[in-house]
């Protein structure tokens, strides 16, 4: 008998990074498709969260990240204060080249076998236009096109809230809400990375990027000249005089390697699961360094596609945007009190509302 003591069956059933409600396994041969859905929490209302399009190297490694990523939205949902559960989808392949109409069409009508259970939307490898083709087969879609009836790209108001939780970040740490004069390392710049540099420039920062693609930072680089460029992720987190670092590139970036070297005081960034794993936000507070929770302060993106089901409203949204600047200083204020780490904090919060929600009483306000 195989030993699946750690596999996927075990996390699912047996570890506190499972209880997930329910995992979908979707395969269509004819297009190629093989992918996983993944509802963690329908106690706030159905699943929302987007569709990651990429080239996992095992079906386990893409299973796993389908359930760390759904557990994550119920976590970023609950403290956007949305009526939603969490929920993540994971499609297995290069994008580019595998990526058809056809692909997308299956997908979608695997989503909607689920009948509102789960919303998709946009995330890493999948794009507004790909989602105006699975709304085509699928009613719980967002992150569409304004011609179709969307929101268009999300990553304009995730920006605008990691840019809110530096700026709680900042008031916290240093009794001023602004980054004029503070020195922000930015690792990625292809989608929220890019809008997050113009707003810190707007305020007065000293930008330095890194992406490992030439053509990302290309398109800064030439928007804004004065954004200086570091070789790679390493040498970003190692820069002298960093007050603050984002990562918004793919998550794991807060880890034993990088913790110890980290120059920045503050981390604050749009990437997701940026724990390695447990531990890593004690760590983390042992070098004094305050951790701004990425479910927290990346929740721009999902309060825009949230809203898009309501009739988008921009400024609406940027509003309810603004707010994470208020509650990840409420977070801080947690961690103060109870003596934990601000992820420690955002979790209790956000567990409470969960269960105040499945125990049928109205959730606590965020």
């Amino acid at each position: 008998m195989t030993d699946v003591t750690d596999g996927v069956l075990h996390t699912l059933f047996h570890s506190e990074q499972g209880g997930h409600e329910q995992v979908v396994l979707c395969q269509d041969r004819a297009s190629g498709l093989k992918a996983v859905i993944a509802i963690h929490s329908t106690a706030l209302g159905p699943a929302l969260g987007g569709t990651r399009f990429y080239p996992y190297a095992t079906e386990e490694e893409a299973v796993a990240d389908a359930l760390n990523l759904a557990r994550g939205m119920s976590y970023k949902n609950a403290m956007a204060g949305l009526d939603h559960g969490g929920g993540k989808a994971v499609i297995i392949g290069d994008p580019e080249r595998i990526k058809t109409e056809e692909l997308l069409l299956a997908y979608g009508r695997f989503v909607a076998s689920l009948g509102g259970r789960y919303v998709t939307a946009c995330d890493v490898g999948t794009y507004v236009a790909d989602m105006d083709v699975v709304a085509r087969a699928c009613s719980w879609t967002t992150g569409r096109s304004p011609e179709n009836g969307g929101a268009g790209d999300s990553s304009v108001l995730t920006a605008y809230g990691v840019f809110q939780g530096m700026r709680a970040s900042a008031q916290h740490l240093w009794g001023d809400p602004t980054l004029r004069g503070r020195k922000v390392g930015v690792a990625g710049v292809g989608k929220v990375g890019y809008y997050l540099v113009g707003h810190l420039l707007k305020d007065g920062a000293e930008v330095v990027i890194t992406d490992v693609r030439p053509d990302a930072v290309r398109r800064v680089t030439d928007e804004h000249p004065e954004v200086t460029v570091a070789a790679d992720t390493d040498s970003l987190i190692r820069t002298e005089g960093l007050d603050i670092y984002a990562p918004c590139a793919l998550g794991g970036a807060l880890n034993d390697d990088s913790v110890p070297v980290l120059t920045a005081k503050v981390v604050c960034g749009a990437a997701n699961n940026q724990l390695a794993h447990p531990g890593v936000e004690k760590d983390l507070a042992d070098r004094r360094i305050l951790y701004a929770p990425d479910y927290v302060v990346n929740a721009g993106g999902v309060i825009q596609v949230a809203d898009e089901l309501h009739g988008f409203d921009f400024d609406r949204c940027r509003a309810k945007a603004a707010k994470i600047f208020d509650t990840t200083l409420a977070i801080f204020a947690r961690a103060k009190e109870d003596g934990i780490p601000p992820a420690a904090a955002a979790d209790r919060i956000a567990e409470q509302r969960m269960a105040e929600a499945r125990a049928g009483a109205r959730p606590t306000e965020v």
